[in-house]
């Protein structure tokens, strides 16, 4: 399973949607701090809408990848301009797998909103980025912004 770990960052470094949901089982689930509860096509979708909205400006670096035939673990680094704001981010995960058939059946992603806000929107994401409104209204706009995006293109 390490092997699809590898495979699965390697396409995301190089853009490629396709791969990465290839990499996943069809009832896969996703989590992270701001997206959450995404389930089978919506997790493929958000990497897709992520690497699009990038425009190329997407840098993804991946460590520490160990895996046994049920669970698996990766750190990686994104580091790329926020569309919202065009603001610098890196941002630093540690993510967690669970397999089943082969495929990635569960993906959750940790990582410091607070530290990411900060990055992302300047001084309002360090007053605001650790409060719980803050961490609520990224998750409303991000799945909106999902939402919208599999209406025009799935």
């Amino acid at each position: 399973m390490e092997q699809l770990i590898h495979t699965f960052y390697t396409a995301f470094a190089k853009a490629d949607w396709q791969t990465m949901a290839n990499c996943y089982h069809e009832q896969i689930e996703f989590n992270d701090p701001v997206f959450v509860g995404l389930k089978g096509k919506e997790a493929a979708a958000m990497w897709r809408m992520l690497i699009e909205r990038s425009k190329g400006q997407l840098k993804i670096n991946f460590s520490n990848v160990e895996a046994n035939e049920q669970t698996g673990k990766a750190d990686w680094v994104a580091e790329y301009l926020f569309s919202a704001t065009g603001r610098n981010v890196v941002n630093r995960i540690h993510a967690q797998f669970e397999f089943r058939d082969g495929k990635i059946s569960r993906h959750t992603d940790h990582f410091d909103l607070h530290k990411w806000a900060s990055q992302a929107m300047g001084w309002k994401g360090r007053l605001l980025g650790g409060t719980s409104f803050f961490r609520k209204k990224v998750q409303k706009t991000a799945a909106e912004a999902l939402n919208h995006f599999l209406s025009k293109n799935i």
